[in-house]
């Protein structure tokens, strides 16, 4: 006897359909699972055999082939438990006509026939629903999460038995139902605010810019300024997001199995701050199994890299891929897996290894041998891709504990930001890869950016006085644009020119 379930495989941070073929034959009692399985889904056969039994449900009988196809797909974790039991169990009960050609079942057992949760629930959901399932069988705890998807029956099921009811209409599951908007509306809050933050008003103002044309940042300066306090920040007062971000991004936090039933849903800017010491891998994604790293798991976010000179160089140096594709690719034996990557990168740095170059207070301890070093574990290459260099001076303890207003709130922020960014994507609306300032190539900023006689001579000048690189000015040039729309000029003045100039102060050597 013969059954097909439904069910998917986890591909990067997309699904792949995959039909389980489940044939008693005769001979003695044994299950085998074949169609490139991994070994957790190898161990399965031994979960399923008990589960089945422990739920009351006959066991086959004869020799129990299972396969898994395509073939030739790798098929890894244990999700695929609950299907294959469904499989077996529908071997000997009958159940309605149709049901398993109309459903996708994912899940893992345990040995009492309970269903526990797994990774990658929405991009499984989404997939079924592409490929013309009507309802999805998942484990209770992921219900919430796939209900996000919309056009598909999403039913949480608790155990074995509680599936294979459902399945032959003897038990009513309602399914899960979810106001999307409403609960997205709930979930879009920030706890923290950009008026926490004391003093630092022309940082504020440097890391609006760089939020309202989507440029990198680097902060400068001693330790205790309020580097990391800015960073954590800066999501509040970017764009809100979309629900089709928030599901992109969502997706992507459930494969790296970050996602549970208490934050089944991501709708805030994501902030992602790694360690120095991470490995290349945590950073772009891999190992043996390729799982989402963090510059993936910043998409559509932020990503922090503190103390950035103590980073390894190589770790840095594969930073360069995802901040110009927006995406990274890694290949294993396994096959290629492609992880999206479109994220703000911040980072912050000290003036010197000791931290109080320039320091009014406190005399700074290194050589200048030690300063140029320091400085040189952050690659040209990389520093061509950070378009501002903000200094970070040491707050007064007047700042500190002034009562009076700390500047404009994250929402106030934000509102400018928006309007910013929608004069680009409208100066933009016809290419398909550049929606922000910061990623104008050569040809567009020639476009966008031209300058009056008066701002010519002064980005002349100061290129020759202040030995600006190349790759400096056509930074300054973009940088300007963004300026210019904040203040809703279409010709970019020769004010914004000097306030973009003075956000280079690594190409101005500030701190020798």
């Amino acid at each position: 006897m013969l059954t097909c379930i439904h069910s998917g495989a986890l591909h990067g941070v997309d699904a792949l359909s995959i039909e389980i073929e489940i044939n008693e034959g005769k001979g003695e009692p044994s299950i085998i699972i074949v169609g490139l399985p991994d070994v957790a889904v190898k161990e399965s056969r031994d979960r399923v055999w008990t589960a089945i039994g422990n739920t009351g449900y006959l066991k086959p009988r004869g020799r129990t082939t299972i396969n898994l196809a395509p073939a030739d797909v790798r098929k890894e974790g244990p999700s695929f438990d609950l299907p294959i039991a469904v499989g077996i169990v529908a071997l000997t009960e009958k159940l309605k006509e149709g049901a398993l050609e109309q459903c996708a079942i994912v899940g893992e057992l345990a040995l009492d026939g309970r269903v526990r949760p797994v990774k990658g629930i929405l991009s499984l959901t989404l997939e079924a629903m592409a490929d013309g399932r009507k309802a999805i069988l998942v484990p209770q705890e992921n219900a919430r999460e796939a209900s996000l998807v919309e056009g598909i029956y999403v039913y949480g099921i608790p155990n074995l038995r509680a599936a294979v009811d459902l399945l032959k209409g003897e038990k009513n599951i309602l399914p899960e139902k979810i106001d999307r908007q409403e609960f997205f509306k709930q979930q879009a809050q920030y706890e923290i605010d950009f008026s926490d933050v004391k003093g630092q008003i022309h940082v504020k103002r440097a890391l609006e810019v760089a939020v309202a044309g989507g440029h990198n940042a680097l902060m400068i300066g001693p330790p205790g300024t309020g580097k990391s306090m800015l960073a954590k920040r800066l999501a509040t007062i970017m764009p809100a997001m979309t629900e089709s971000e928030a599901i992109e991004t969502t997706k992507i936090h459930s494969v790296a199995g970050l996602i549970d039933s208490r934050h089944s849903f991501i709708a805030t800017r994501p902030f992602r701050s790694p360690h120095h010491t991470i490995s290349d891998a945590g950073l772009l994604g891999g190992s043996s199994q390729p799982s989402p790293g963090e510059v993936s798991l910043a998409q559509n976010g932020i990503l922090f890299l503190d103390e950035l000179p103590e980073f390894r160089r190589s770790t840095l140096e594969v930073l360069r891929q995802p901040l110009e594709d927006g995406q990274v690719t890694i290949s294993r034996a396994a096959g290629k897996f492609t992880f999206p990557s479109e994220f703000m990168m911040i980072a912050a740095m000290n003036p010197c290894p000791c931290g109080y170059l320039g320091d009014p207070k406190k005399q700074c301890r290194c050589s200048p041998g030690q300063i140029e070093k320091y400085r040189q574990r952050i690659s040209g290459p990389l520093l061509d891709r950070i378009d501002l260099h903000v200094e970070v001076p040491t707050v007064d303890y007047k700042q500190l504990s002034s009562t009076d207003d700390s500047g404009d709130d994250s929402a106030t922020i934000r509102s400018r930001v928006e309007k910013c960014r929608h004069i680009q994507q409208q100066r933009f609306a016809g290419q398909s890869t550049v929606t922000t300032n910061s990623a104008m190539p050569s040809k567009l900023v020639r476009q966008h950016c031209q300058l009056e006689v008066e701002s010519h001579a002064l980005l002349e000048q100061a290129m020759n006085d202040l030995n600006f690189s190349a790759r400096a000015h056509d930074r300054i040039l973009k940088v300007s644009r963004t300026l210019a729309d904040l203040d809703g000029e279409k010709q970019i003045q020769a004010r914004h020119l000097l306030e973009a100039i003075q956000y280079r102060s690594l190409d101005r050597n500030l701190w020798a």
